[in-house]
């Protein structure tokens, strides 16, 4: 859809984006059904910095996400596909199933008086159910906030009261591998810290472990599904905000991302075709988590916009049962392209560095791979591409953005791939490299990443409730710019480099010095399965770097020599003025569960700071071990 068929090549679908953004944005409207159109303006650019897509139009995601395909062709076409190699169970649903499950828990939400602009807040593991109350939101036009399932009571405390839901959506527990993590008393600990507890939560049971329910507020998910009339699509303003995503591991109050309806749907349906060259019957399968962005954009909504089937996997790339997980859910769903973290990648690469569980499955049929969340290292690039035959396509984006801002446009013109670059900028985002003074940095020059206003539909319109930390956390640094957070540079060919987010820039003695730079030398290394560079405090040079390695499993060689030679190697390819003098072997990395490394705690450890545990965290206890290695004792 929208006319990417007969493009003319990347150059000019970019340039006319930025001339013509109306007309560009009008065009790709064109692959939703509305029930008012948008009119002559498109852009509302009549309140900056708050420009707002597709004024006066009315749709609903949901009928577009389902019942349009459940109506027509695609009725008994493969909508969702379950697969929980924790549970070992499977299920698929068609999009006539989905959309009537759908409609039926729209029924229950409705039932419990939640109504267009109420907020419900989904906290649920990797299962259908969530999948379903996201959707049946959306269908009442109501705004859904989820939050990672297993987060801590704490923090879902702080998204209740900030979002003040009418019903919180729960399972009475989630699977972590072999562990099992209750739901309900997180549940319940965080409804008790709130001073605005919700009406009802709906609870689903699982049978790894049956939750106890609180007479009168609690309900059985299947118990209210039983009961329940079927409800149809409630129609919303294109302004109108479908979810809530809360930004993780900020301090104090949570940035809630706000998501709107109209620009949301018009930007999802045209990245599939033109980003992910994917298209409707094909199979998708992001893996990553419902509770974030990536899970929100592409496995909820985008595959089911255009009509393509989505997988849903309950399970980790390694350990459920082998390194071969991912090989085995792309042969047997027929997984056409993937996209996942460049640690999940990472860590197969360290189980499996020959690749050897993954060959076992027949992955002829995988078109394409696509990674982001972090930056894609050059050496877990070539071991991905090496091993698979297939594009490998790092790109760049954020919860903010909501889908891709820098990437290889594979629908409308594939471009050489720079190991190292997300690509180029996509049609639609002004992507800027910007000094302190706000001037454009040369080519080669690393500065601030930014992106003219205004922004493409899709991205995020706003803080919930909070349009003065909007403007002043991402609007204020540059005058009608987006600041990104991230810095980096274009090279002469305009391909972006991201160097890593601005406060992983150190100043060692008065040399600025990037860190994701010394990171690409030691991850280039044969024995190296992932690393990370921090900046520590130093009398005497301010700052200087220290890199955190871990092995891969096949090492058998001593720890204190591979280290020497890291040390020996950046020296080698930055340069003395790099500094990197000391490198730790650790056995691993402390990570947030979508996989992002911890560098921000992991330089206060460093630094002898008091240390909160981040409620992210995938595995606590990495921290005592980070302290250990430092010498550091816990505050």
């Amino acid at each position: 859809m929208g006319g990417h068929e007969m493009t003319a090549g990347y150059r000019s679908e970019y340039r006319r984006s930025l001339e013509d953004p109306e007309g560009f944005w009008r065009e790709a409207a064109s692959a939703i059904d509305w029930v008012t159109p948008p009119g002559d303006r498109i852009l509302d650019a009549s309140r900056p910095p708050f420009f707002r897509w597709f004024p006066g139009a009315t749709l609903n995601t949901c009928y577009n996400a389902l019942d349009r395909h459940a109506d027509g062709a695609r009725a008994t076409q493969a909508a969702l596909v379950y697969d929980s190699p924790v549970t070992g169970s499977q299920r698929t649903f068609t999009y006539g199933a989905l959309r009537d499950e759908v409609a039926r828990f729209a029924g229950v939400l409705a039932g419990l008086g939640v109504r267009t602009g109420d907020r419900v807040v989904i906290y649920m593991p990797m299962v259908p159910e969530a999948v379903i109350a996201m959707l049946a939101c959306a269908r009442l036009g109501a705004v859904h906030s989820v939050v990672f399932g297993g987060f801590a009571a704490h923090e879902l405390a702080v998204r209740i009261e900030d979002a003040r839901p009418e019903v919180v959506i729960t399972a009475s527990c989630g699977l972590e591998g072999s562990r099992v993590i209750e739901y309900k008393p997180l549940l319940d600990a965080a409804i008790a810290e709130t001073a605005h507890p919700p009406a009802h939560c709906i609870v689903l049971q699982r049978p790894e472990s049956e939750a106890a329910l609180v007479d009168g507020r609690d309900l059985d998910w299947h118990g209210a599904m039983a009961g329940a009339t079927p409800t149809g699509c409630v129609t919303v303003e294109a302004t109108d905000p479908l979810y809530i995503l809360y930004t993780s591991g900020t301090t104090g109050k949570p940035k809630g991302v706000v998501r709107d309806n109209g620009g949301h749907a018009v930007a999802l349906a045209w990245s599939m075709p033109n980003i992910y060259g994917a298209g409707p019957g094909e199979v998708f399968w992001a893996a990553s988590d419902v509770g974030w962005v990536v899970g929100h954009s592409y496995i909820v909504y985008a595959p089911l916009l255009v009509g393509a089937t989505t997988v849903l996997y309950e399970g980790k790339p390694v350990g459920t049962p082998d390194p071969g997980a991912y090989g085995r859910v792309i042969s047997e769903h027929d997984v056409r392209v993937l996209f996942t973290a460049p640690t999940g990648i990472r860590a197969i690469k360290k189980e499996d560095p020959e690749g050897e569980h993954l060959r076992r499955y027949d992955l002829s049929r995988l078109r394409t791979l696509f990674l982001a969340g972090e930056r894609l290292d050059p050496s877990t690039y070539h071991w991905a591409s090496d091993l698979l035959g297939v594009p490998v396509i790092d790109h760049w984006w954020q919860t903010e953005s909501g889908w891709p801002i820098v990437a290889n446009c594979m629908g409308i013109e594939p471009l050489p791939i720079k190991a190292g670059s997300p690509t180029k900028p996509v049609p639609g985002y002004d992507v800027r490299i910007l000094d302190e003074a706000g001037d454009e940095c040369p080519p080669g020059v690393d500065g601030a990443v930014t992106i003219r206003l205004p922004l493409p539909p899709g991205t995020f319109t706003t803080l919930y409730h909070d349009e003065e930390r909007f403007v002043g956390s991402y609007l204020s640094r540059y005058d009608g710019f987006y600041l990104s957070g991230d810095g980096g540079h274009f090279d002469e060919d305009g391909y972006l480099f991201i160097m890593g987010r601005v406060d992983d820039v150190i100043n060692v003695a008065g040399h600025r010095l990037s860190t994701g730079e010394m990171e690409e030398v030691l991850a280039g290394h044969a024995d190296v399965a992932e690393c990370a560079v921090i900046g520590v405090h130093d009398e005497l040079k301010g700052q200087v770097p220290v890199g955190f390695v871990v092995l891969k499993g096949t090492v058998d060689r001593a720890p204190a020599d591979i280290a020497g030679e890291l040390v020996a190697l950046v020296r080698n390819q930055i340069g003395a003025v790099a500094s990197l003098k000391r490198v730790e072997i650790v056995p691993r990395l402390p990570k947030t569960r979508s996989g992002k490394i911890l560098r921000a705690t992991m330089r206060s450890i460093a630094d002898g700071k008091e240390t909160v545990t981040p409620s992210t965290i995938d595995d606590p206890t990495i921290l005592d071990e980070i302290r250990t290695t430092l010498g550091r004792t816990p505050a």
